[in-house]
């Protein structure tokens, strides 16, 4: 276990480590002994900035650690569940050589913990004061047979032997070469990988001549710098307090013509579809359904409290949106009754009733088919592999690397 010093930080750091495991266990996100020995054990007060309390340090949320001259984060110590969940699938055992793209120095802490004295990690970061950071935490923890190398990430980092398994901790857009060239035949790319403006975390395992996901969830991360840099395009629509993501190159729209639908009439329609207060992994499958239809497709994200009255999004962050070059339409919710939402949505612009048409039949057809734990088929190929004709419902995201498919199974209904 790593030392800490002062006897009431250290007792109240430990109860807080403590009480996070537990929390973690009783929700799911930590299964086995070994990942919990490791939260048990690291101290994350001790990568946070200097000031953090332990309370927020011990917090099942993200700590940021560095902000950009614009306020946006360059970097942060992800929230401890969707550690755990990247560790736990992963499947990271003693002796394992682990590398990790993006640093911060926790993360890589917790993996030297599971890999024990016998395995290898290393952390490559672009930034030379997240490394310096990194470092210097790491050390202070008692971590520093963790070598922090300060390179781009989208070359991952030769060493002697492949990798047992690859984890990013950084939004990609694509998978550079680098990082399946380095990964053992059994190893495992754990990856966010934005799709369609959707970001998933994916548990890749190499099948053949692709990569095939095992495990995915709903995240997200600060996106990847350096050579693997890929923005989404940015429509602000209210500045920054509304703006629309837009991540292929088949979406077109009229920046002026949809700001100026917002000053228009606001179509809102009702669906059937209700769900519980356990809603999250239906609404994960309802997003990525939505962004799998061929035809324009957008991700919205607003300040509620400075759009109130007229933006009122399902999400905040990721709500998902169909378009045309003038109007649009997102999906919505709001309390039914005391257990149970109901979706809806809302539209603007000429084609907004329409869109918002559209947008409840789709959620219909979802809640029909896929709502009972259906899930996708997602696998990633070499770019510029042809895929066998298929009369499922499938979208491609083309990149420089990869081509990814999203493959629904076919149902019965």
């Amino acid at each position: 276990m790593a030392p800490e010093s002062g006897t009431t930080e250290t007792l109240t750091a430990e109860a807080a480590r403590r009480q996070l495991v537990e929390q973690l266990r009783g929700q799911g996100w930590i299964t086995r002994p070994e990942v919990a020995a490791a939260f048990s054990a690291v101290p994350r007060h001790l990568f946070a900035p200097a000031g953090t309390s332990i309370e927020s340090a011990y917090a099942n949320d993200v700590v940021v650690t560095q902000r950009g001259s614009d306020g946006k984060t360059t970097s942060s110590i992800s929230a401890p569940w969707l550690q755990a969940y990247m560790l736990e699938t992963a499947g990271l055992r003693p002796g394992a050589r682990v590398l990790e793209i993006g640093s911060g120095g926790y993360n890589a802490a917790l993996i030297a913990e599971v890999v024990g004295p016998a395995g290898t990690v290393v952390s490559v970061d672009i930034d030379v004061r997240v490394v310096t950071h990194a470092q210097e935490a790491l050390a202070r923890a008692g971590y520093s047979q963790v070598e922090v190398v300060h390179a781009d990430g989208v070359h991952g980092h030769r060493a002697d032997g492949l990798w047992d398994a690859v984890l990013v901790t950084v939004e990609a857009s694509d998978l550079p070469p680098a990082w399946t060239d380095q990964l053992s035949p059994a190893g495992r790319l754990v990856v966010p990988l934005r799709m369609r403006g959707n970001t998933r975390c994916l548990t890749l395992q190499p099948a053949g001549d692709h990569l095939a996901a095992t495990a995915s969830v709903q995240c997200g991360f600060v996106a990847m710098q350096g050579h693997g840099r890929d923005p989404a395009r940015r429509v602000p629509l209210r500045g920054d307090d509304a703006v629309l993501t837009l991540d292929d190159d088949t979406t077109t729209t009229n920046a002026d013509a949809l700001r100026a639908a917002l000053d228009g009439p606001r179509v809102e329609v009702s669906s059937p579809v209700t769900l519980d207060m356990s809603m999250g992994t239906y609404l994960e499958s309802l997003h990525l359904w939505l962004a799998s239809q061929p035809r324009p497709y957008g991700v919205l994200r607003v300040d509620r409290d400075r759009t109130a009255g007229l933006l009122d999004p399902q999400d905040r962050f990721f709500c998902p949106t169909l378009l045309t070059s003038d109007s649009l339409a997102y999906l919505t919710m709001r309390r039914h009754d005391t257990t149970t939402w109901q979706l809806g949505g809302h539209g603007f612009g000429p084609h907004a009733t329409r869109l918002t048409d559209d947008l409840m039949e789709l959620t219909v057809a979802w809640d029909q088919q896929f709502r009972a734990g259906v899930v996708p088929d997602i696998t990633v190929h070499p770019a510029g592999t042809p895929l066998p004709d298929t009369e499922r419902l499938r979208l491609l995201v083309p990149r420089r690397h990869t081509l990814t498919a999203i493959t629904w199974p076919e149902t019965d209904r």
